[in-house]
């Protein structure tokens, strides 16, 4: 929480509280010790409050989003933009529970069960296993964390992007909606050939041999500066494509694009913060707005 030491030094001890200036509308708990059994090691977590959390006319539970990469949340401006969307009631009360990687990631995140052909995502399930049974029961003891997936969602950046989608396609019963910013969607099980460029992408194979997951909604996003390689040299990015083409599988199952799922391409965005901070309002309004009928 280095970000807001320097905005905020005044700092009252309990889970390394930090609570907002009376004109702002947040409090944030910083568990920087927090021990998993499922990774062998101590996760960062931040929880971002909503200012009713702590009211006696409070509801039993608020709709929640879980982060991955929390450790970016500084970089992409989350609680300035948390309160500006609080502020024009644009968003109801939400909880956002932001989990730091570290070192460990190329191997945390990616998809459950199926490494990439570098044996990279050896630890998914871990990681899964951490979220599910250790950090959100544990939490819901504390804070009014929604108990249900369709009140639960799920969103990461670049590679945790691609584990966020694969935790909520795995686990529909744990989330509702999920958000990849820019995912590592070129995720193979195979090493990439110029004869069959599109070939062995895990999250497209994955969804393929599957059946439709009732209820579950996507928010895809990606930059048309994401990156710069065209594998199929077809005169569309990487990035873009294999976003597309993961929507086309998706309609495949039966969802439809508007209802279910949302792609916001973003003309002059790069794989970094700054764009992903610019359309988080985006996603958050679309993840927490009512559901459509």
């Amino acid at each position: 929480m280095h970000f807001l030491k320097k905005r905020f030094p005044e700092k009252i001890r309990f889970f390394n509280k930090i609570i907002f200036p009376p004109e702002h509308s947040l409090e944030i708990h910083s568990l920087s010790n927090f021990f998993s059994q499922a990774l062998q090691r101590a996760v960062h977590i931040d929880v971002f409050l909503p200012p009713a959390h702590f009211a006696e006319e409070a509801p039993a539970s608020f709709p929640t989003l879980v982060l991955n990469d929390g450790q970016d949340v500084p970089a992409i401006g989350l609680a300035d933009t948390l309160e500006r969307l609080y502020a024009n009631d644009k968003i109801p009360p939400i909880i956002v529970v932001a989990v730091h990687a570290n070192e460990n990631r190329m191997q945390e995140y990616g998809t459950a069960g199926r490494p990439d052909y570098k044996k990279r995502g050896s630890k998914a399930q871990d990681y899964a296993d951490f979220l599910l049974q250790e950090l959100l029961p544990v939490l819901r003891q504390r804070y009014r964390i929604a108990a249900t997936a369709a009140q639960t969602v799920i969103a990461g950046f670049s590679l945790g992007g691609l584990s966020a989608f694969d935790l909520a396609w795995n686990h529909p019963d744990a989330f509702g909606k999920v958000g990849v910013f820019s995912g590592s969607l070129w995720w193979r099980s195979k090493a990439f050939t110029a004869a069959d460029p599109d070939a062995h992408r895990i999250v497209h194979d994955m969804v393929a041999g599957s059946a439709k997951r009732k209820g579950l909604r996507f928010w895809l996003q990606a930059g048309t500066e994401d990156e710069q390689e065209d594998r199929n040299k077809n005169g569309i990015i990487d990035a873009i494509d294999d976003t597309l083409d993961l929507i086309k599988e998706l309609k495949k199952l039966g969802y439809h694009e508007g209802r279910d799922i949302r792609y916001v391409e973003v003309a002059g965005g790069q794989h970094n913060p700054a764009t992903w901070g610019k359309v988080m309002p985006d996603f958050l309004q679309w993840a927490f707005r009512e559901a459509p009928h």
